[in-house]
């Protein structure tokens, strides 16, 4: 069974916040700040500001969506 990592990174240009999931999240971080994300690309480089350890691809998906939200998103700018 592989566990998924929800994280959250901030843009350190503009402050926006990105929420994804990762088997690696360090890959992915490094993933973001080469521009290998067309979503994330202009607004490097990202800093790391949350990680979450989740047990499935549905459950990270889950809590994805949950920090997409409203109230997800209020928390995470309150980190």
């Amino acid at each position: 069974m592989d566990i998924y990592y929800v994280y959250a990174i901030k843009s350190e240009v503009d402050g926006r916040i990105y929420v994804g999931f990762s088997l690696d999240v360090e890959k992915r971080l490094k993933q973001h700040n080469a521009g290998k994300t067309k979503s994330t690309k202009g607004y490097r480089p990202w800093r790391l500001i949350s990680t979450e350890e989740v047990l499935s691809r549905i459950a990270a998906r889950a809590r994805e969506k949950y920090y997409k939200s409203g109230v997800g998103k209020d928390f995470l700018k309150s980190l």
